[in-house]
């Protein structure tokens, strides 16, 4: 008889956001995950420890544990949504209810009143419920008294009355505005039937709107009114410009995709070859055509776009990486991509399998294919950001533990035990906990590994003026556990050009004359000390 290996949904990647400095994941059977820096309570595990790897969050008890069906992600601070979702604080604030909702409010069933989409910006939250209503707080783009755009700063959810009578179907933010998609009627017929709204500080023309004037209410892009030929179907926010993905509405138009940016042009994150900034929506035209892309995805200052065949292209700060310029040694990676940049699995294989979504932190983007099983990130790994267990930066893609090997482990064993009576479940706990102790000692080494790795880079940099790398470690030491050292140093000294060598030399040098000072330094201190002990001695 043949059995069928039915997909494991508590492995599963359903969904990913990235803050600042933290991930987080959501899997198909309702877990949530999330690592990096954890100041602040970012990670929701309780402490303001760094997380290297994926941890598992608890939500309620363990006899009642709760199921989430939606993360997000701000700069410092995470969200969940529950199933079931019934909050109070927005029953007490009476949301605004769409025409279309009518005979629900004259039924009086408020209880009905669930929270279905989760978003996060620099400082701001936002949520649509299932009524299609969009509430925000934090320190969330308003009007002031002088008539003016600044923050407003809302300790509970707010409606945004705007949008009274339509459906909110998607929201993005990035530090001080907001993106939002909105049905032209009072019902949602379809992506066909949607209208971009945006709304807040605009002194980059990250609104699209044509100029830089600051908005307190929703305005509508006229780039995608309903009279555009284009439907988008996804929007994100970078700190001060925004991105978008739209396709045609025409079915006879050619298959295809286009990415649409606007705002700041600084670093080049709009991918338009230039540090200018737009104050209209316009495609990135290096991108190549007819590519169906299925996420966009923004970082403080680079953004990133994945295509369904694999391919992932990203542009902006530091090859599009979104490190800063001293992050990168002055490297291959130094310099901003001001197109797109292709960015390759591995050195064998540019695409990477079935993506499914992208996401981008200040300066790390972490993507998932394999359909939800598989993650790699890349960029800043300080605090352990990058979910590899390591805490330095990668400037190519690098897997992240998934999924956790605990998380396995107990599976197996609770699977194979479920026959068995409670001793033997015992035994397993206490497999388990030898296990949990094996894993923290793995990721102790990990850690001293990575102190190790970034002292050798260190010390190689400035003796060489390049980064370490792998090709550096001497053909001795790689093929055994001798090392002669007179033997590799004067092989190095042969193999080195003109260029290094003068660098060298005058390494050597400073060193000598720093070497010569310390040594005088030193002989006249102990004179003085010998002088000021044999003056005590005759003064007794």
């Amino acid at each position: 008889m043949n059995t069928v290996t039915l997909p494991n949904s508590s492995t599963k990647i359903c969904s990913i956001a990235a803050g600042e400095a933290h991930t987080l994941i959501l899997t198909g059977d309702g877990r949530v995950y999330s690592w990096g820096r954890g100041i602040l309570g970012r990670l929701g595990g309780g402490s303001e420890h760094d997380h290297h790897l994926p941890v598992q969050l608890r939500f309620g008890s363990e006899e009642r544990s709760v199921k989430i069906v939606g993360i997000a992600a701000g700069a410092y601070h995470s969200l969940a949504v529950a199933v079931p979702c019934l909050l109070n604080k927005f029953l007490d604030l009476h949301p605004p209810i769409s025409s279309s909702t009518s005979t629900i409010s004259e039924a009086g069933d408020e209880s009905s009143l669930k929270i279905t989409v989760v978003k996060a910006g620099g400082m701001m939250s936002m949520c649509i419920d299932n009524l299609g209503a969009l509430w925000m707080w934090g320190n969330c783009p308003g009007e002031n008294k002088e008539g003016g755009v600044s923050l407003v700063t809302n300790f509970t959810p707010t409606p945004v009355w705007d949008f009274h009578g339509h459906i909110v179907v998607q929201v993005a933010c990035g530090k001080e505005h907001v993106v939002a998609l909105v049905t032209a009627g009072e019902s949602f017929k379809g992506v066909d039937d949607l209208v971009c709204y945006t709304w807040g500080n605009n002194n980059h023309g990250q609104l699209g709107l044509g100029d830089k004037e600051n908005r307190p209410q929703p305005e509508v892009v006229k780039t995608f009114d309903l009279e555009s030929p284009w439907v988008i179907y996804e929007v994100t926010c970078g700190a001060f410009h925004t991105a978008l993905l739209t396709r045609n509405k025409s079915p006879s138009e050619t298959f295809g995709s286009t990415c649409w940016t606007f705002g700041l042009g600084d670093n080049g994150q709009l991918g338009h070859g230039t540090t200018l900034s737009k104050l209209l929506p316009e495609p990135v035209k290096e991108l190549p055509q007819n590519v169906h892309l299925v996420s966009v995805d923004c970082g403080l200052f680079h953004t990133c776009v994945v295509s369904f065949d694999g391919y992932v292209w990203s542009w902006g700060m530091e090859k599009g990486l979104g490190l800063c310029p001293d992050d990168s040694n002055g490297g291959i990676h130094s310099g901003d991509a001001l197109s797109p940049y292709l960015i390759s699995c591995n050195p064998y294989e540019p695409k990477f399998p079935k993506p499914i979504q992208v996401a981008c932190g200040a300066a790390h983007t972490v993507i998932v294919a394999q359909e939800g099983y598989k993650l790699w990130s890349w960029g800043r790994g300080r605090s352990g950001v990058l979910g590899n267990g390591k805490t330095i930066d990668s400037y190519t893609p690098t897997i992240v533990l998934w999924p956790p090997l605990m998380k396995d482990f107990e599976q197996e064993e609770l699977h194979n035990s479920g026959e068995h009576d409670k001793t033997e479940s015992e035994e397993v706990s206490e497999t388990n906990d030898k296990l949990s102790s094996a894993l923290n000692k793995v990721k102790l080494l990990q850690t001293k590994l990575s102190i190790v790795e970034r002292y050798a880079s260190v010390l190689h940099g400035s003796i060489f003026g390049e980064p370490f790398d792998e090709q550096n470690i001497p053909l001795s030491l790689q093929n055994s556990d001798a090392f002669d050292i007179s033997k590799e140093w004067k092989n190095i000294l042969e193999t080195l050009d003109c260029t290094k060598l003068s660098k060298l030399e005058m390494l050597y040098q400073n060193m000598l004359v720093a070497v010569k000072d310390k040594l005088m330094k030193k002989k006249i201190k102990e004179i003085i000390n010998e002088y000021i002990s044999s003056s005590n001695v005759k003064n007794e």
